[in-house]
């Protein structure tokens, strides 16, 4: 993984645990992400994102493809997991 995670928000306390995260990214660019997993279907869903302050929507895998070359959910799960282990979580 390229990014670099500057700053992290966490709320396990949802019925499924969301996540807010600010990441370094390459060529000094900042890549804002709030996500949530989703237990029904045991994926990372994304909320919202923002690439150097720029509103992409929903929109993650122009980003992951591009920059990261693995998908939406690998990616999401990387962050989620060091995010996870930072807060001593696991999913239930």
């Amino acid at each position: 993984m390229l990014t670099k995670i500057k700053k992290v928000k966490f709320q396990p306390e949802f019925k499924n645990p969301v996540y807010e995260v600010i990441l370094d990214c390459p060529e000094e660019n900042k890549l804002y992400i709030k996500f949530d997993y989703k237990y029904k279907n045991k994926t990372f869903m994304p909320s919202r994102v923002n690439y150097n302050k720029q509103d992409k929507g929903v929109k993650l895998a122009w980003y992951t493809q591009k920059v990261e070359k693995m998908t939406v959910q690998e990616f999401l799960g990387q962050i989620a997991r060091k995010v996870n282990k930072k807060y001593n979580f696991q999913f239930k």
